[in-house]
């Protein structure tokens, strides 16, 4: 009766470390099935400012659109909103054309730009409308954002602020807690996969720490009770010509190529208080489950992923074009398959046992 005691007790612990073992690999896979790749980007980029003395701000929108569209993100995929049309403004020296830096050795308004909003139609409630895709019926694709629970989106704004606010037009003003909770709509609705939000504006941090909704990554150029500073200005236009943070933002993206493998992190090191004399402020990294950001390509929200379809052989996986991220794991169906087969592979030892 002993032997036989001691025979079930080995076959019991034997069972326990199957399971053991079972639980530990399902661990181990957990996170990337979790972490799959995105598979489109998105951007919507936003000038919320008017009249010529904010020519900068129409700059910054325009560095940002044209660094995304560099790196792969295609104008169908790019929601820009401009609320003034500097270009074809009489003050313009450089009549259809807009600079960013004094130099004027990059034109960020070429002829085959797409502004999708524009003038009046640049609203707290049309912006609104767009993140949550509420349109009228009959809205135009170019005007929606058409994003899904695999979608990386960029949202970029630059204007007016103050705390708890941007001015859209110097007529309203769009609350931080109305955004928060647009953020927290998009995640109900699964139309993000992981959202990166970037605001150039005084005070924005008060307009990034409300944001609770998980997988958004949150940075504002100054804190709250700081002003975000201008950069330079050029004398002949008159007037500044882009701001400090989006200056070194831009600067950064210009090192970067479709295949690059710099990193969120080394974006965020760049901002140094000596240089763009403002402190960033994030919003609660810990709520930004996916993956760590010395993990996440600049180009996985700054890029573009595409699909690539073998005639006669099926899909692929997504060819990184621009947007690449890290190696990956594999795709859900690889990884569910991995799981699959350690399953069947451990019940096949039980019962042996």
């Amino acid at each position: 009766n002993a032997e036989y005691g001691q025979h079930f007790y080995k076959r019991i612990k034997l069972r326990r470390m199957s399971v053991t073992r079972l639980i530990y690999i399902l661990l181990t896979l957990l996170p990337s099935l979790l972490s799959s790749s995105h598979t489109n980007n998105w951007a919507v980029i936003v000038d919320a400012s008017r009249y010529w003395f904010n020519y900068r701000h129409v700059a910054n929108a325009l560095s940002i659109y044209y660094s995304v569209k560099r790196l792969g993100i295609p104008d169908s995929h790019i929601i820009l909103m401009l609320s003034d049309d500097m270009a074809c403004n009489p003050r313009n020296p450089t009549s259809a054309q807009i600079f960013n830096n004094r130099d004027r050795h990059v034109q960020i308004y070429p002829d085959d730009v797409e502004v999708d909003y524009r003038d009046s139609e640049v609203t707290v409630e049309n912006f609104f409308r767009v993140l949550t895709d509420r349109l009228p019926e009959g809205t135009p694709r170019s005007k929606r954002l058409m994003s899904d629970e695999h979608s990386n989106i960029l949202v970029y704004l630059t204007g007016h602020g103050g705390d708890g606010f941007l001015k859209f037009q110097d007529t309203e003003e769009m609350n931080a807690m109305e955004l928060a909770d647009v953020f927290q709509q998009m995640h109900e609705k699964k139309r993000y996969n992981e959202l990166l939000f970037m605001i150039d504006t005084c005070q924005a941090g008060s307009m990034v720490l409300p944001i609770k909704s998980p997988n958004i990554i949150g940075v504002g150029s100054s804190t709250v009770g700081q002003d975000s500073l201008s950069h330079h200005g050029d004398q002949e236009i008159g007037v500044y010509v882009i701001d400090r943070w989006t200056y070194y933002t831009l600067d950064f993206l210009e090192q970067v190529r479709p295949n690059s493998q710099a990193k969120l992190n080394e974006l965020f090191r760049v901002y140094s208080t000596a240089d763009i004399r403002s402190t960033p402020q994030y919003s609660n990294l810990k709520l930004f489950q996916s993956r760590p950001i010395n993990k996440i390509l600049i180009t996985d929200f700054f890029g573009s992923v595409r699909q690539t379809v073998l005639y006669n052989e099926g899909p692929v996986e997504p060819a990184p074009v621009g947007g690449a991220s890290e190696p990956r794991n594999g795709d859900t169906a690889t990884i569910l398959k991995k799981i699959w087969v350690n399953i069947y592979e451990l019940l096949t030892v039980w019962r042996e046992l």
